[in-house]
């Protein structure tokens, strides 16, 4: 058995690793040369086919009653309807912004727990709204009425993806719930992700068709790109992410996930020349701030099956 402090530095180093990777997805899709709705279509049927293969892999597969399936729809519908606004989001205000904006999700899932399960919020969390919008005041507040259309719209639907994870991480959790076989051994997470993915992929397929838009990929760096954002960005990042999270207390998870914006804010500004004046990045630091006080709201350590 390996001692408790080796146990939570291997779950750190997990951690870290997979926050920076999802800070990456936004670059990922910024290069990928595909309309946001083709870039998240294979995405999330790339990332579906392997999950379900890696809960396959390490025989987590169960057999799940058909039940599973209609609960799934809902996150699934709602995760398509996350990615089609970020992917949005990302190639209006850039992947460092949209990114920050996403992590919003914090204070939607506080506002799920107050309305559904009745839960209280505490000045930590009141703390934490204040100081983040104040860090978006500094970052957008002062030029608001003067920044094009397209970029407010960006800026809506980077907080829309953040409402929409947190409701796709309410349907997720109570899927996963009503796929219990046996009440003694839940069921794979994995494998509810993986047919969530699926169901999303198909939703983002309709959309498409509705738009118009070509599926085809257009060239093999858009292929391993698409490819890199399913397997590295979607996957391998969950992977990690998820066994980090049972071993380490919520004011370090909260913590190291600040990785993921910060990644790609720095990103966005090394490799897109995104002109940041010193207010904004007050700004910035304000607002992850804030995301973090209130990623503090919750117990100790969290639960064995992350979502």
């Amino acid at each position: 058995m390996q001692a408790p402090h080796k146990t939570e530095s291997r779950a750190l180093v997990w951690m870290a690793i997979g926050a920076i990777i999802i800070g990456t997805n936004g670059l990922m899709v910024r290069i990928a040369e595909t309309p946001p709705t083709v870039s998240a279509f294979w995405r999330l049927l790339f990332g579906g086919v392997l999950v379900l293969l890696y809960a396959r892999a390490t025989r987590q597969w169960q057999s799940l009653p058909r039940r599973v399936w209609l609960w799934a729809l809902l996150p699934g519908a709602i995760f398509a309807c996350d990615l089609w606004l970020w992917h949005r989001s990302i190639l209006l205000i850039g992947p460092g912004l949209s990114t920050l904006l996403a992590n919003a999700q914090v204070f939607f899932m506080a506002l799920a727990g107050v309305l559904l399960f009745g839960e209280r919020l505490g000045p930590r969390f009141l703390m934490g709204i204040l100081l983040s919008f104040f860090g978006l005041w500094l970052m957008l507040g002062g030029s608001w009425a003067t920044l094009p259309p397209a970029y407010r719209w960006g800026v809506w639907m980077g907080l829309a993806t953040g409402l929409s994870y947190a409701i796709f991480n309410v349907g997720l959790r109570r899927t996963q719930q009503v796929a219990h076989v046996d009440p003694s051994r839940p069921a794979p997470v994995a494998q509810v992700l993986g047919i969530v993915s699926l169901i999303g992929a198909a939703a983002l397929g309709m959309a498409g068709v509705a738009e118009g838009t070509s599926f085809a990929i257009p060239s093999l760096k858009s292929l391993l790109v698409l490819l890199a954002l399913a397997g590295i960005g979607h996957c391998l990042s969950w992977v990690l992410i998820s066994k980090a999270m049972s071993h380490l207390r919520v004011a370090v998870i909260g913590l190291m996930l600040l990785l993921q914006p910060i990644v790609a804010f720095l990103l966005d500004v090394a490799l897109f020349d995104r002109l940041t004046t010193s207010r904004e990045w007050l700004g910035l630091a304000f607002t992850l701030a804030g995301i973090f006080l209130a990623s503090l709201k919750g117990r100790s350590r969290l639960p064995e099956q992350p979502t």
